[in-house]
């Protein structure tokens, strides 16, 4: 890929959010986008799951733990019965480790650092930087598959 310098990537990244702001689908962790709680519960369920099937998920999981220190506090039993279904359990058994960390290490609250972010199990660059600038505001950009093919598919068509 070109190497992209600062007055170009200014103008790609105007485009893509006037692009967004037209087209975003409304999605429950997009009203909550200031809760880096419910973020992390989102960008966690997401991995390797479509949308469409974390939807009812995401809103169980938070109906029963609600904030971090409700899914710290909770038995692993029931952190799993409450992600049945969504599959990936290492993912629950992680959140729930994570829970405890941050209630342990931050006083409840989510760290708003990738790096401090990257110290929670189960966190990976990934989540880390999309909850760093979703909940944050934070400049922490990540790179996915989706990230690439919107970038592969703008470069190609020579803009």
């Amino acid at each position: 890929m070109q190497r992209l310098y600062p007055a170009r990537a200014k103008k790609i990244a105007a485009r893509l959010l006037a692009w967004y702001a037209q087209n975003q689908r409304a999605l429950p962790w997009r009203r909550d986008a200031h809760d880096p709680y419910r973020i992390w519960i989102a960008e966690t369920l997401l991995q390797q799951t479509r949308v469409a099937t974390v939807i009812p998920y995401y809103a169980r999981f938070l109906a029963r733990f609600p904030d971090v220190r409700a899914l710290a506090s909770a038995p692993l039993d029931e952190v799993l019965k409450a992600w049945e279904g969504a599959g990936y359990y290492a993912r629950a058994r992680n959140l729930h480790r994570a829970a405890q960390a941050i209630v342990a290490q931050f006083d409840g609250k989510i760290p708003s650092t990738v790096t401090e972010l990257l110290s929670l199990p189960g966190v990976g660059r990934y989540t880390a930087g999309a909850i760093a600038s979703i909940a944050f505001q934070r400049d922490a950009p990540v790179l996915d598959g989706n990230v690439t093919r919107v970038l592969c598919r703008y470069t190609a068509q020579g803009h």
